[in-house]
């Protein structure tokens, strides 16, 4: 049975005198508020922010204890739709961070890891996350927490004093929050329980008014009516087993230089959805449920509390909290609810809670892989009454992507979705227009059967779009955006424009070669002939042009990005052209000499203008929007080249070596006749004999099994096809090296590291 510690509050009335001081007991703690602004200007916003402490260590000899600190907060300009989130870690989150990712916390894609521990190691942490550039401050005989300046404050006469400023965003708040009606328990008496076996003491007022003013875009505004919420929460956490630690300062147990992470079995998997609910008709709501991801989202804990204007206060298990819709963040591609429903039967409460828009993500890598939490709108009916409000959701937990298969794949799926919006198989008048002409030259629409074109122009593109591929040039433009401090969220329609661009070019090759099959389904020449393919894939080309461009550009931005995406263009058909010429010319000499330096620069050549080109254009399309300086475009331009390259010679080896789930048949380039690296790389590392019978083996293109595994075996003997592999790990590592040192460590940036690998070592 739970026995409370000594320092925990006991019956009665909370002393917050007492309890809003740090809990020498507890493991975690944390004091948040969060409240809804309108100032002297007539703005609206939101804000929240949460002060954390964890116990790090106990020193084994004089039992002090140390410990970890975070800030997280966010300023909500409900007007203008824009979510501001601030990060700020402690000195010490490195060598935590490197524990966390030993201890198997976070992310489990190996590349990833590999990703975040080169930074960690640097001493470093990666954005959106900042350290502390000064020492945490924690006061002990009143409420006075200083996190880098931003300050948490409980002031003489019982109000409490927020201080938080973002330097780099001109945003902040110097607020006060005076307690309205009495703190309230939350959970079982004020303990809440998790499914890790924490146990935590919570409460909460869940009505303040606020004053003060806020600072938007650098300019300060005063609180005109503040409405705020504030809560306390400590205790004892499962997975925060504190370590005593010698005179050396290090743990005596669990090896912070260990590569293996925790056993799937020890971790602690928990999401959570919170709300809380301040109505009109003076009515407050707080509600909470978790969740144990690791038995199939069972609900293991949840309460909800009910309180009244004149102080009166009900627990109830009873109630339900649904979510509802999907929003999926184009920076993380994790998905979040658009609504949630709470239902509390026995109070005959139904209310609506909707965001105030659906992009309140908060991005943060140390401490979280990313959570939802955001300012709502609330209405329906409480207890037979009309009643609207606002409130706050947290979200988190809940499909969170952790590895590069899965991220990849959300990728396609809003590509997709992001194809279809731009030429929908049944597109109305003003998309059929967009797409034929404009709006200034409406004439041109005149006779014209929108249906028809739909059939002939766009519905053999969607049939190849729809059947999925690889959505890696999408992720391109709008990572290198953020990776040079832009917000890619401004040009998530870019997702449909790499997608187009690489359909249109698959369905003109496929009718060149006379490919039968593309991406598991008939190419589009044999279901809808020559013409009609050649004409729809032509026009994704162009279909591009619309989605590139909007009013908040430049003239001389759009000029450059105009000038890329027909780079990307040129360049790939000029590497189909060399493609469509080959190299068989060039074989009987390689063949007698043994020398095939030249014929390894010619595929190479065609790997670069028709995947590596297109790509760099994309990436520094992005960086350009992004903001990024000239050095920072030509880095990511030439990463992404250089991936591009990569990715084409991976490609080369993967048709030798096999596809995961037999995507492609085994040895279908030598089926084919096509000189590929891995042939033209055996040609200076095998003798005379061997040289002739590979090429006699390519050139006859076989379809037996047999012969087409002599010719594998030979390659992979004389070792072309390993030697193929590490060039193209040498080229991703070489360009990743000039790449660094211009971009500032962040989560993008992770993830680019991450993708590099990615490329390398896939298989399919």
């Amino acid at each position: 049975m739970f026995k409370a510690p000594a320092d925990w509050p006991g019956p009665g009335p909370i002393d917050l005198a007492q309890h809003d001081l740090p809990h020498v007991s507890s493991t975690t703690e944390w004091w948040y508020v969060n409240t809804h602004i309108i100032t002297e200007s007539g703005r609206s916003f939101a804000l929240f922010a949460s002060f954390f402490r964890i116990l790090k260590s106990i020193h084994e000899v004089t039992k002090e204890r140390e410990y970890a600190h975070s800030l997280t907060w966010a300023l909500i300009d409900l007007d203008r739709k824009k979510y501001t989130e601030e990060s700020l870690v402690d000195q010490d989150a490195p060598r935590l961070g490197l524990e966390k990712v030993n201890r198997g916390e976070g992310t489990s894609d190996p590349r990833l890891r590999r990703a975040i521990r080169e930074v960690l190691e640097q001493g470093k942490v990666p954005r959106p996350d900042r350290m502390f550039k000064q020492p945490v401050h924690v006061g002990h005989r009143k409420l006075e927490l200083d996190f880098d300046g931003n300050r948490f404050t409980k002031l003489a006469d019982g109000r409490y004093s927020v201080e938080l400023h973002h330097p780099e965003q001109h945003v902040g708040c110097n607020l006060v929050f005076a307690l309205d009606r009495p703190v309230v328990r939350h959970g079982e008496g004020g303990v809440v329980s998790g499914a890790g076996g924490e146990d935590m003491f919570y409460y909460f007022c869940p009505r303040c008014t606020v004053t003060g003013s806020i600072m938007a875009d650098g300019v300060s505004d005063a609180v005109k009516d503040g409405i705020g919420w504030y809560d306390h929460e400590f205790g004892l956490h499962s997975q925060h087993d504190v370590a005593p630690v010698g005179d050396d300062g290090k743990a005596n147990k669990g090896g912070e230089g260990s590569e293996e992470p925790a056993p799937e079995e020890d971790k602690e998997d928990i999401a959570w959805n919170w709300l809380s609910a301040q109505l009109d008709n003076g009515w407050d709501i707080s509600a909470y449920d978790l969740f144990d991801l690791n038995r199939d989202e069972e609900r293991v804990e949840w309460r909800a509390q009910i309180m009244g204007p004149d102080g009166s206060q009900q627990t109830l298990a009873d109630f339900t909290l649904a979510s509802s819709g999907e929003f999926v963040s184009t920076r993380t591609f994790n998905k979040y609810p658009t609504a949630w429903r709470l239902t509390v039967p026995a109070e005959d409460i139904d209310l609506q809670l909707t965001p105030a828009f659906e992009d309140q993500e908060f991005l943060t890598v140390i401490s979280k892989p990313a959570f939802w939490e955001g300012s709502m709108r609330i209405s329906g009916r409480f207890r037979g009454e009309a009643v609207t409000g606002v409130g706050f959701v947290e979200r988190s937990g809940f499909f969170m992507i952790d590895n590069l298969d899965d991220f990849f794949s959300a990728v396609g799926v809003e590509t997709r979705k992001s194809v279809r919006e731009v030429i929908p198989l049944e597109p109305d008048y003003e998309t059929a227009r967009g797409l034929i002409a404009s709006e200034e030259r409406d004439e041109y629409m005149t006779g014209v059967d929108v249906q028809l074109f739909a059939d002939y122009a766009i519905k053999p593109v969607r049939e190849v779009t729809d059947r999925g591929g690889k959505s890696w040039r999408s992720y391109a433009a709008l990572a290198c955006c953020d990776v040079v401090g832009g917000d890619s969220r401004k040009y998530v329609q870019w997702l449909a424009m790499p997608e187009l661009m690489h359909t249109g070019s698959l369905i003109v090759d496929d009718v060149q070669d006379k490919s039968t099959v593309r991406r598991g389904g008939p190419t589009a020449h044999m279901k809808h002939g020559d013409a009609i393919a050649i004409n729809s894939g032509t026009a994704c080309y162009f279909t591009g042009q619309k989605i590139l461009v909007d009013d908040s550009m430049s003239d001389a931005t759009k000029v450059l990005i105009y000038d890329l995406y027909f780079e990307a263009l040129r360049a790939g058909h000029a590497g189909q052209a060399l493609d469509l010429a080959g190299l068989d010319h060039m074989m009987p000499e390689v063949v007698e000499s043994g020398d095939s330096a030249l014929m390894e620069e010619r595929v190479l050549a065609v790997h670069r203008l028709k995947t590596a080109a297109p790509a760099a254009s994309l990436a520094r399309m992005g960086a350009v929007v992004g903001g990024g300086s000239a050095e920072q475009v030509e880095g990511v331009g030439s990463f992404f080249e250089s991936v591009g390259l990569a990715f084409q010679i991976i490609d080369d080896v993967l048709n030798l070596r096999g596809f995961r789930g037999n995507l492609k048949q085994c040895g279908e380039d030598i089926s084919h006749g096509k000189i590929t690296l891995p042939v033209a790389r055996a040609m200076r590392m095998l003798p005379p004999e061997t040289r002739q019978e590979l090429w006699n083996i390519v050139r006859s293109m076989p379809e037996d099994a047999e012969t087409v595994n002599r010719g594998i075996q030979i390659m992979e003997d004389c070792g072309a096809i390993d030697a193929c592999e590490s060039e193209a790990r040498e080229i991703v590592e070489a360009a990743w090296k000039r790449l660094d040192p211009l971009l500032e460590d962040s989560l993008v940036k992770l993830n680019l590291r991450a993708f590099g690998w990615y490329i390398l070592e896939r298989h399919y």
